[in-house]
């Protein structure tokens, strides 16, 4: 398998090869943001792309959010659409190095691009990033996808033995409003930080 690199991810958007980029937030994740009353959460989305998310909630009044990508092409992509977000929120690193903490952090396309050997690692760096009764919040793939390069699928009953000792699960279950490309293949999660 190639390195899951700066520079791989940089061609991607180089070369335009980002085919998991919906080109706006995804529904799931748009009707999770609406009922959301606190606009000081303090969010982190890794792995955030083009970041359609991030624009979505920061057009809806929440500034306290921070951005990781190995690609700066996808953070000034945001950055270019969202001039007035605060520069210095914007991280151009590897979310594995990375420590803050956080009341809500948003997966969306992320675990599935990385080397699915860093999943265990994945739901305990999650796990240290979230504040006491913070939540991890997003979308999973269901289905088996790539096994050499992402994206990488799973299923349910595997990501649930990531998560258990970490989180409690109050959903992890097909979301029923995915974008039609991705209708029954998607399982919207919401994990609360034991």
């Amino acid at each position: 398998m190639e390195k899951l690199t700066k520079d791989f991810w940089t061609t991607k958007y180089q070369v335009n090869d980002i085919g998991w980029d919906i080109g706006e937030v995804s529904t799931p994740l748009k009707k999770y943001f609406d009922q959301l009353t606190n606009k000081n959460l303090k969010i982190l989305i890794p792995g955030c792309g083009n970041a359609y998310e991030a624009e979505y909630l920061f057009n809806h009044g929440f500034k306290n959010i921070t951005l990781i990508d190995f690609s700066k092409i996808a953070l000034d992509n945001f950055s270019n659409r969202t001039p007035e977000f605060p520069k210095n929120q914007l991280i151009n690193d590897d979310f594995f190095s990375h420590y803050n903490t956080y009341d809500l952090i948003v997966e969306q396309t992320f675990f599935c691009a990385i080397n699915p050997e860093l999943r265990k690692e994945y739901a305990k760096k999650m796990h240290q990033l979230l504040n006491k009764n913070g939540r991890l919040v997003g979308l999973l793939f269901n289905i088996e996808l790539n096994k050499d390069k992402p994206p990488f699928g799973g299923n349910k009953k595997e990501y649930i033995t990531y998560f258990e000792p970490y989180f409690n699960i109050e959903i992890m279950e097909i979301a029923n409003n995915s974008i039609i490309p991705r209708s029954n293949t998607e399982l919207f999660i919401k994990l609360i930080k034991k």
